[in-house]
């Protein structure tokens, strides 16, 4: 359900960013921190607010694609396809930058990320920032670097209440993960980072096949080794070995939260039962309900004081790339036992 957002809200977050000053709002995916993308400040500003590395590039949002030529230097044919078949939505693009656009911005690269959300509040307020002369906003997700990303407001608050001039609540997200980003500045179109709309639909569009990334792909924002993680370590495991890692820890004394699916709560319910020990959340059976819960599931679990987040890998179809991605960088970071 998409909350309402007041004309006046939406005015106060248009002067709080011509003012320089951060506004976290929603869109599709997940909610953003946004800043005034030509102001220096501003964006220096984001970069101290969530501890984000210097050099890792952020995403400049649009309110149309008309606007791509203010950023990008070249909008080449596949990038007018996809905006056409997929904007507004969870799809960023990648493409040369054009002159005047901040290192900062880029992490010092020739290359730009744009997208333009699908979230109606976002675009309300990406609108009435364009008509104020602020030509886009730099969003990435509204957390501290490198955690969990919100999907809810409150999410927001809890992380960075006094870091923003304001919070507009537009319900939870009905995407939940972040976009697709598709490098369309070289021969090739390739994808970056996965998300809900598939390469699959990405070459469809195309009416081409797409190329693959390598090391000397532009950076792009979550493509780090450990990203979206809770502070409790998470491991991913394949399905047959959940239920026998949960009894091993368990019989050590530690404390167990699982995201699994119904089958495999079943029978971690028949041969271990529900202690206070273990936090057994039942993980939803398509995709897109997947993807849409993710993130609060796992600031649920991670709010559980136990002492590991088990997740059991998720099915590798195609729908599922995204929601893979994203707890494989989520489990990067786990200790040795």
């Amino acid at each position: 359900m998409i909350a309402a957002v007041s004309d006046q809200d939406l005015a106060a977050a248009v002067a709080a960013l011509a003012d320089g000053q951060l506004v976290a709002f929603p869109t599709e995916t997940v909610y953003g921190l946004g800043a005034n993308a030509r102001n220096a400040a501003a964006v220096a500003r984001l970069y101290a607010a969530k501890g984000r590395p210097p050099d890792h590039p952020v995403i400049v949002h649009i309110a149309s694609a008309d606007d791509l030529p203010l950023w990008a230097r070249e909008v080449p044919d596949a990038a007018r396809l996809l905006a056409a078949r997929f904007w507004p939505g969870p799809l960023t693009l990648v493409l040369k930058r054009a002159s005047g656009v901040r290192d900062a911005i880029t992490g010092g690269q020739d290359t730009v990320a744009v997208r333009c959300p699908a979230h109606p509040v976002a675009l309300r307020l990406l609108r009435a920032a364009r008509e104020a002369g602020i030509e886009g906003i730099v969003a990435p997700s509204a957390n501290r670097f490198g955690r969990i990303s919100p999907t809810t407001a409150a999410h927001v608050r809890e992380e960075l209440a006094d870091s923003v001039a304001m919070v507009l609540d537009g319900g939870p997200c009905a995407v939940g993960i972040e976009s697709t980003i598709v490098d369309v500045s070289g021969e090739r179109p390739r994808v970056l980072r996965p998300g809900m709309i598939t390469e699959e639909e990405i070459a469809e569009c195309l009416g081409a096949g797409l190329g693959e990334a390598t090391a000397a792909a532009p950076r792009v924002s979550g493509a780090l080794p450990s990203h979206y993680a809770p502070t409790t370590p998470l491991e991913l495991l394949d399905s047959g070995a959940c239920v026998a890692r949960v009894r091993a820890l368990l019989a050590t004394g530690q404390g167990v939260a699982v995201l699994a699916s119904a089958e495999t709560l079943a029978v971690l319910g028949q041969t271990l039962g529900h202690g206070d020990r273990l936090l057994a959340v039942a993980a939803p059976a398509t995709p897109e309900a997947y993807a849409r819960s993710l993130y609060a599931k796992l600031r649920e679990l991670d709010a559980s004081a136990c002492a590991r987040i088990l997740v059991e890998s998720p099915p590798s179809d195609p729908g599922w790339q995204g929601i893979i991605d994203r707890l494989r960088r989520a489990s990067s970071a786990k200790p040795a036992d």
